[in-house]
């Protein structure tokens, strides 16, 4: 296997480390090793832990067997040497060729001064990309790549606009930060108030509600066909912004909504028999009709399989199909949200706009007289429940 190594703090990780891998790995490279530094030599102090750091690379890496992250500056502790990252790699990898080694231009003015810097370039194949001018990829200040005397090749990569400190930098002005990282290092970022992010959910049924989310959605994603996923989606984002407009807290609103339909798959028989396994009162309607139990369904199986304790959202999944009026704010929510999300051909648009001008109570009696108006039809109801 033809390997190359991209270390760096990776504080945090950010779409041009993964660009760079990712044209470092059209070059005949089959992986790509991410190496989070403990501590750089260079740099004093980190804004966020190596753990953080680490997850956030994991979690940004997740389904690409092309990328790998290796942990042995960490597990090392204390200041790391590239000469002894590569000799480790190379012992325990045991790389077809000479490792590539990814540097940016940034670095090279001062390569000669590493650690066994002709070691390193004796052992390497030494890969420069293009990064953004100044000591640490701020726009503004130049830097000058002088004539680098060690064998090498040159990435032609496009110059991005974006950087570590500038994500940091961001985060903490409160600007837009969010496109510039992967998903998963944002869920991260965001669940943790890294970097002096303050928008961390109040919701306290878990401490990291955006990684539950996350996965969550993959599951449905994975569990229904496009279009009801889409649906759900669809009723995630609704659910979102009633939240906003009704005081809910709108994450535990779009998990709700994410995962409302997660067993509408199932067959009668398994609905039955997952409802069954529960502490939940199966109502007479359901019974004769079996595949209404599907909301119940889905919440036993968020509260079993993935550990979703929080009533709230529980209620929420479980009331989703016929809806009720004892239940809570966010149930009725999710409720309004499945019927009149975005993709339903069939609703008045004016209920859409509802929240804008009404309480929550008012908009959920008219959804659900809505609703209730258009299952009167001759065979909508067949319709209305496959949609």
């Amino acid at each position: 296997m033809k390997i190359a190594i991209l270390g760096g703090s990776f504080n945090p990780v950010h779409l041009g480390h993964l660009f760079i891998a990712d044209l470092v790995l059209s070059g005949n490279y089959d992986r790509v090793i991410l190496v989070p530094a403990f501590q750089s030599p260079f740099k004093s102090s980190a804004e966020a832990s190596p753990s953080d750091r680490l997850e956030m690379l994991c979690a940004s890496v997740e389904g690409d067997p092309r990328l790998s992250v290796d942990d042995c500056e960490i597990r090392r502790a204390g200041v790391s040497y590239t000469i002894d990252t590569i000799d480790d790699i190379i012992k325990r990898y045991k790389p077809d060729k000479k490792p590539g080694l990814i540097l940016g231009d940034d670095l090279a003015d001062t390569f000669h001064l590493w650690k066994d810097a002709s070691s390193i370039a004796k052992k390497t194949n030494i890969i420069i990309a293009r990064r953004l001018e100044g000591s640490e990829n701020s726009p503004g200040e130049k830097t000058q790549l002088n004539e680098f005397s060690f064998p090498h090749k040159k990435l032609d990569n496009e110059l991005m606009e974006i950087s570590s400190r500038l994500i940091r930098e961001k985060i903490a002005e409160g600007g837009n930060w969010r496109s510039l990282v992967p998903a998963g290092a944002r869920n991260i970022i965001e669940d943790r108030n890294l970097y002096g992010c303050s928008n961390k959910s109040n919701t306290g049924f878990t401490d990291n509600i955006r990684e539950t989310t996350a996965f969550l959605e993959k599951i449905a994603r994975m569990t229904l066909n496009p279009s009801r996923f889409l649906h759900s989606r669809h009723t995630a984002l609704m659910a979102w912004d009633l939240c906003f407009y009704f005081g809910q807290d709108p994450l535990e609103g779009y998990l709700a909504g994410i995962t409302h339909d997660l067993c509408k798959s199932m067959d009668e028989d398994e609905l039955l028999l997952m409802a069954k396994s529960g502490s939940y009162e199966i109502s007479g309607t359901e019974k004769e009709n079996p595949s209404l139990l599907h909301g119940l369904a889905a919440a036993i199986l968020l509260k079993t399989r993935y550990d979703i304790k929080e009533e709230r959202i529980l209620e929420a999944v479980r009331h989703h199909v016929i809806g009720s009026k004892e239940a809570g704010p966010l149930a009725k929510i999710i409720y309004i949200a499945d019927k009149i999300e975005v993709s339903r051909r069939w609703v008045d648009p004016q209920l859409r706009e509802m929240g804008l001008f009404s309480g929550l109570e008012e908009m959920f009696i008219a959804v659900l007289n809505n609703t209730m108006d258009f299952l009167k039809h001759e065979n909508s109801g067949k319709d209305y429940e496959n949609s």
